[in-house]
């Protein structure tokens, strides 16, 4: 399955964002701060907006099946998980049903980890 990350401009060192799977809007994402194309900061950087093929596999540090976002210029063992401000990303996509631009954050994260990964489970 592909997925499709769009996002606004970083504020601070957080990135708000929307994640489309076949052109229909499936929830908000956060991720860190954007960089200039070419550097990265391991953990705290942004993944750059575009199509990615995600695939589920077995996550080492989680210790569970999870969406793996595969062929990321620059990045490896990119995931999409639950979570809800820049601290809880190290470099990964997080998703959520609600957000705030006030708090930089996003919220009912679980509830949209859940519903993807139902879709994914199903393609």
């Amino acid at each position: 399955m592909h997925i499709r990350v769009m996002r606004e401009p970083s504020i601070n060192d957080t990135t708000l964002g929307s994640l489309f799977i076949e052109d229909h809007w499936q929830c908000h994402t956060l991720e860190d701060v954007i960089r200039p194309t070419g550097e990265k900061v391991r953990s705290k950087t942004a993944i750059p907006p575009g199509c990615y093929r995600i695939i589920l596999t077995m996550s080492n540090r989680f210790k569970k099946i999870m969406p793996e976002v595969l062929n990321v210029p620059m990045f490896t063992g990119i995931r999409i998980h639950s979570g809800n401000t820049a601290k809880d990303t190290a470099g990964c996509l997080l998703v959520g049903q609600t957000r705030s631009v006030e708090t930089r954050s996003i919220g009912r994260s679980r509830a949209a980890y859940t519903a993807l990964m139902l879709k994914l489970r199903a393609a």
